[in-house]
């Protein structure tokens, strides 16, 4: 089972959806970098159990995020915002950026 690092941005946004168990060994898992062998003998449980608790979350998690997209959005904003400072930080000339700071600046707010 490979670690997937967008399933950390799906926890981070729907994690407090999870059952409480999911959500405590997802974190582990994804956030903290505990093997299912680590956290079988933390929680008391078997290695089996701790693999089918982070199928279960990673199965949830994609399934809420085809259903509402924040994980998308949230990327696509960034994206927006870091090229917006990258312009900024260029001192690019001013009629360029300030029309494509506006630009990214409209589509951000569409996300919202």
């Amino acid at each position: 089972m490979a670690k997937n690092l967008s399933l950390v941005l799906l926890l981070d946004c729907y994690g407090e959806l999870l059952t409480e168990r999911q959500r405590d060994i997802a974190e582990l898992y994804f956030n903290e970098d505990l093997s299912l062998t680590e956290i079988a003998e933390t929680r008391g449980i078997t290695r089996q159990a701790v693999r089918d608790s982070i199928r279960h979350s990673e199965q949830a998690l994609l399934e809420m995020e085809e259903k509402l997209g924040m994980a998308e959005r949230i990327t696509t904003m960034r994206d927006c915002l870091e090229t917006i400072l990258r312009h900024c930080e260029q001192g690019e000339a001013p009629e360029r950026s300030l029309s494509e700071i506006a630009q990214l600046a409209q589509k951000g707010l569409l996300l919202l």
